[in-house]
């Protein structure tokens, strides 16, 4: 199974952390040349790989970190996303809520990345939180998931055990990916609540 983290700010930094803490192999990529990002890459661990963008869609699991704006730029990079689990990790926080068309960001994301299967998930929490180990004082830091495809919840659940984390599956993305959507001025029930599973 191959990882990839495309976007490379906060929270994509925080992302790839856990990739390296755990001695996994991810690529994080962005639109600009991979030489502009490389030595910070390089400084979170050698298992974090600055790459293309390109060469980062063909990752098999996919951590969609970019600005909700941007998430059709990358979508465009292949024709079908079949066979591809994209995890949202967008905040549509400023959004105004009539955009994209009214309906949950996730649901946008889901259109765009044809033939995917999509995952809400790794978003609630701020990046400087996300970045720290999640082990604390003998539990586990909490993400939540959501997703209208059970298996992929499932995959996803297990990345995220490996990564250290309690995954809690909140459901479907009409139901679970609204308590865990930013959007507009307000944010869902769960954005900013930093739980942890003992």
């Amino acid at each position: 199974m191959s990882y990839a983290i495309i976007g490379f700010g906060n929270i994509g930094n925080a992302l790839a952390k856990a990739f390296s803490r755990n001695g996994i192999d991810v690529t994080v990529a962005t639109t600009r040349d991979p030489e502009s990002f490389a030595a910070d890459a390089a400084a979170i661990g050698p298992k974090v790989m600055a790459k293309t963008l390109a060469e980062a869609v063909k990752a098999d699991i996919i951590f969609l970190a970019v600005r909700l704006e941007s998430h059709p730029d990358v979508a465009k990079r292949l024709s079908t996303w079949q066979g591809k689990t994209i995890i949202d990790v967008i905040n549509a926080y400023g959004v105004p809520p009539e955009q994209p068309g009214g309906q949950p960001s996730s649901k946008a994301v889901g259109q765009a990345f044809s033939g995917a299967r999509l995952v809400k998930g790794f978003n609630h929490l701020a990046a400087a939180t996300l970045a720290q180990d999640p082990a604390v004082q003998g539990g586990r830091r909490v993400v939540f998931l959501a997703s209208d495809d059970d298996a992929a919840a499932e995959e996803i659940g297990a990345l995220a055990e490996n990564l250290g984390f309690a995954p809690i599956k909140l459901g479907g993305l009409s139901e679970g990916g609204l308590l865990v959507q930013a959007r507009g001025k307000s944010w869902g029930h769960l954005i900013f609540k930093d739980l942890v599973e003992f």
